[in-house]
């Protein structure tokens, strides 16, 4: 896979990108890496690349010419007008990354890591020409409600995000799956069962990961629950959902549908 990075802070992700799975995944020839400076895209002696917004307001929005030209120069291709629109290469997206986005989810991430090719936009200032988020990116995403002040912190989430569900990017390819927010799980048996028992269309929630423990046991006085240490795989398996769903319930009620 491909990652296109359009910045005006192409320093940025030189710690960010230099470490860890995706730095793994990039010399094993998994992902590509393109950091690409926006003003170079801009045709004036200062290298603006921003503007006032029509009707007033406070601050200053990123324009959309250089942004369009940018990514018609990564493509190869033009997007077109008003009038026209080149179909974008297959398998290739165009994300946005602003407040005022779709939020971004393990779900976005896995529909992602089925493309070759994302070209992330970070936005700054205030926001971005609102006809790069209608007419150039095919998402606009935001990775939580709060504002940032940038594009490039996002973009470097997704980038982790996406890479780890790379097939080859991770030692164990089970480690993408048992984590939280990668599986569904039935609410109809043990602490999330319905009193009432068996229902006939069992309610499906996203469940946090269930909890760890290692060495030692025993750590000032906080011991390794039991189960673990018994050697019933069974049981351990009933724990681990059992524990995973109230830690869902206790941390982030909102991933449960209501009982």
């Amino acid at each position: 896979m491909r990652f296109d990075l359009i910045t005006i802070f192409p320093e940025f992700f030189d710690g960010p990108l230099g470490h860890g799975i995706i730095r793994r995944a990039h010399e094993a020839g998994l992902v590509q890496m393109h950091i690409q400076d926006l003003r170079e895209f801009t045709k004036d002696r200062h290298r603006t690349v921003d503007d006032r917004p029509f009707g007033g307001g406070e601050g200053m929005v990123l324009k959309p010419e250089p942004l369009f030209e940018a990514i018609e120069s990564l493509l190869g291709c033009s997007v077109g007008g008003a009038s026209q629109k080149t179909p974008l290469p297959e398998k290739t997206s165009i994300i946005l990354l602003s407040a005022a986005g779709k939020r971004f989810t393990q779900e976005t991430a896995r529909r992602l890591a089925q493309q070759d090719r994302l070209v992330l936009i970070c936005g700054r200032y205030e926001g971005v020409d609102e006809r790069v988020a209608e007419h150039l990116a095919t998402d606009e995403i935001s990775i939580g409600d709060f504002v940032l002040s940038g594009g490039e912190l996002p973009a470097a989430l997704i980038i982790d995000a996406v890479t780890r569900l790379l097939p080859g990017a991770l030692g164990n390819e089970a480690s993408s799956v048992n984590e939280s927010f990668s599986h569904h799980e039935s609410l109809e048996s043990d602490e999330c069962a319905v009193a009432s028992g068996e229902q006939e269309n069992p309610k499906q929630a996203v469940q946090l990961d269930y909890p760890h423990y290692t060495r030692p046991a025993d750590f000032r006085g906080w011991a390794v629950p039991e189960v673990l240490i018994g050697g019933n795989h069974a049981e351990v398996a009933k724990w681990r959902r059992q524990q995973a769903i109230a830690k869902t319930r206790r941390n982030r009620p909102d991933l449960l549908p209501p009982e």
